[in-house]
């Protein structure tokens, strides 16, 4: 059994309770355990899970967050730095499911957090346990 990581960036209360939903119900149908931690805002996300990955109590992360764009340059900073920070864990060896959304407006945060749509929650989680599946298989 996995110790899973969810790292959540809570702005959007409706929104994030949609993610963490279907990214627990994806890693609990795995059999597999789950904590969750809240962070302010995306682009602390890496940073909470380098922090917890040292710890080497989790084996797997799942980073959930919205970003909607703004009338701001913000929303392509928020977008691209916190994209960045994950993937560089990734490349790190650290197994991340990236379950943070970039989108344009709410309707189309709704129709991705949603496990009932697209349930990007849910295949982030699946994308984590995929990915320490590898770190597993290649360790």
């Amino acid at each position: 059994m996995a110790r899973v990581l969810i790292v959540e960036a809570r702005f959007y209360d409706h929104l994030n309770d949609l993610l963490l939903a279907g990214a627990r119900a994806a890693i609990e149908a795995a059999g597999h355990a789950h904590e969750t931690v809240t962070v302010p805002g995306a682009l602390e996300v890496p940073g909470a899970i380098a922090l917890a990955a040292e710890t080497g109590r989790y084996d797997a992360f799942v980073a959930l967050g919205v970003v909607i764009r703004g009338e701001t340059y913000h929303f392509e900073i928020v977008s691209n730095e916190s994209a960045r920070g994950v993937l560089a864990l990734t490349m790190d060896g650290i197994a991340i499911g990236n379950g943070i959304l970039t989108v344009e407006d709410e309707a189309q945060a709704i129709a991705r957090a949603d496990p009932a749509q697209l349930d990007k929650g849910g295949g982030a989680a699946r994308a984590a346990l995929a990915m320490l599946e590898l770190k597993r298989r290649f360790g």
